[in-house]
């Protein structure tokens, strides 16, 4: 398996420390959450791949069609080639929990790798995912730690599609949480403080 299909941020974890993927969002790159994570979880190991696909410039991990409608053969594609980086470096550092967050588009791939391979992840972080379509049932998703946290009024992830994938993962069994401010798109306090008791 390829450890560096891409351009990665990567920071070794602490002893018995776990490892974080982080994803970020559309525009962003390998160090959006690398300070982050740290503060939260200071001796976490920190994976942040860069995403590969430029949309006029903005990266991002998958290509799309408009505003809110996915390549699904891209995805597919992409999803797959995440799949087999993130399966490549958790081989590589056996008995290591493993943690994953991602934001916007990030959240949107991690999300998608979760559908078919969740128990790459001990644990997920979804902030602001936008899934418009059915995932498929999954009982590797069972027991496994979700947290999905969103706007209400975010323009860009409407919020009845966030309370639609957070009903999803229960469907699942997984143990879902979900944290829902009164703002868009942008990350809140109340948002980083889920985020804090849900990676600790």
């Amino acid at each position: 398996m390829t450890i560096s299909p891409y351009q990665t941020l990567i920071k070794a974890p602490g002893p018995n420390a776990p490892i974080v993927f982080a994803f970020h969002g559309m525009g962003g790159d390998e160090y959006q959450f690398a300070e982050l994570t740290r503060q939260i979880l200071p001796d976490a190991g920190v994976i942040s791949p860069r995403g590969d696909v430029s949309e006029f410039g903005a990266l991002r991990f998958f290509r799309r069609t408009s505003e809110g409608s996915y390549d699904m053969e891209d995805l597919i594609l992409r999803t797959e080639k995440m799949a087999r980086f993130i399966a490549a470096h958790k081989a590589a550092n056996p008995g290591r929990p493993i943690y994953g967050l991602g934001y916007s588009n990030g959240a949107n791939i991690l999300a998608s790798v979760l559908f078919k391979n969740a128990g790459l992840f001990d644990r997920a972080a979804l902030l602001h995912p936008l899934i418009p379509w059915t995932p498929p049932n999954s009982e590797q998703l069972k027991d496994r730690p979700i947290l999905i946290t969103a706007g209400q009024r975010d323009p860009i992830c409407p919020l009845p599609l966030s309370e639609r994938l957070a009903d999803y993962f229960a469907a699942q069994k997984a143990r879902v949480e979900a944290c829902y401010h009164s703002g868009g798109h942008e990350i809140r306090p109340e948002e980083l403080e889920a985020l804090h008791a849900f990676l600790t």
